[in-house]
């Protein structure tokens, strides 16, 4: 695929904090790349950047071929924004936000009739299309924020944290319809802290902290990468000997196997999916009835920690990168 969006030594400093560290990124055209990381790793800063909103001290970044520095009006044709924090007309009410938003965006008088009614109830907001938005909830105003990307259909979509505050009913619309914008042809890029979210929507994902990209891969081959990661436990009808237990550990891609009983094992291992049926063959030759199998996968969280050597909540509270308001 071919990259729509480049960075190169994209960099923003506040006086003397290093928000966003020499940031070389490329995304492809037609994916979901969800940028994760703790609160104040930089994500923000970086869509921030990335949408011309705020310059950067260094480096640059193209999108769609448009320098962000040279050319900002070319790159926000291509792009629309759903913020972290809502940006809302606060004398105005949802439909007020999102048909005036329509009309900026070139839609006809039917078309943002019909667009701007859909979206609202796509988003189960359309009860409340009346009320002032100074009275809705945190989570009714991320809904409308969210809404305006999805009335605009932007080639390239910045989303970030776009279910902050919302319920699970609700977050689960949401991902659907960040699917569907997808599908229709527009770039997502996904900034968010929710681990699940970033797994379940991203083709790719960059984890950052401290500013910085610590790693870029799939989800699966990010937890691939975790020595050990996978977790295979098996319970037998009877002792395992020490024979079998040896050829379970020299096994390639196992990393450990632990007797928590005589005949219940854990093994730690890569690639779950090809040594598992392996395992099984061993022990059925050996003449060892399988009483029960479960396999579990590593999570986001996991590879988190495997390159920081901190939980994300943790990483929240000592976070040091977050910019100022």
């Amino acid at each position: 695929m071919q990259s729509i969006i480049k960075t190169h030594d994209l960099t923003k400093r506040y006086k003397d904090l290093l928000a966003v560290n020499h940031l070389d990124l490329e995304i492809e055209d037609g994916e979901i790349f969800g940028l994760l990381g703790p609160n104040g790793a930089g994500k923000t800063t970086t869509v921030l950047m990335l949408s011309t909103v705020i310059k950067p001290t260094d480096g640059t970044a193209t999108i769609g071929g448009y320098d962000v520095r040279k050319n900002p009006d070319n790159v926000r044709r291509l792009i629309g924004i759903c913020f972290q924090e809502p940006k809302l007309l606060w004398v105005s009410t949802p439909w007020d936000v999102l048909n005036w938003h329509a009309k900026v965006c070139g839609l006809s008088t039917e078309e943002r009739r019909d667009r701007v009614k859909q979206v609202l109830e796509d988003v189960n907001m359309w009860e409340y299309r009346r009320k002032k938005v100074h009275g809705l909830s945190g989570g009714m105003r991320k809904r409308v924020e969210v809404a305006k990307v999805l009335i605009q259909r932007p080639k390239i979509a910045f989303i970030d944290e776009p279910t902050a505050q919302i319920d699970v009913i609700g977050k689960h619309k949401i991902w659907d319809m960040i699917r569907e914008l997808r599908e229709e042809g527009s770039t997502i890029i996904l900034a968010t802290n929710e681990l699940y979210e970033a797994d379940i929507l991203s083709d790719r994902v960059g984890i950052m902290h401290k500013g910085g990209l610590l790693v870029c891969n799939t989800p699966k081959k990010l937890k691939d990468s975790i020595p050990g990661g996978d977790t295979v436990s098996i319970r037998l009808e009877k002792e395992v000997p020490s024979t079998v237990l040896k050829k379970l550990e020299s096994m390639k891609d196992v990393a450990d196997v632990v007797a928590l009983k005589p005949n219940d094992l854990r093994v730690y291992l890569n690639r779950v999916e090809e040594i598992v049926p392996k395992m099984m063959e061993l022990l059925l030759k050996n003449k060892l009835p399988i009483e029960s199998i479960h396999m579990s996968e590593p999570s986001l969280d996991d590879v988190f920690v495997h390159y920081t050597g901190l939980t994300i909540e943790e990483a929240d509270t000592k976070s040091i990168t977050k910019p100022p308001k």
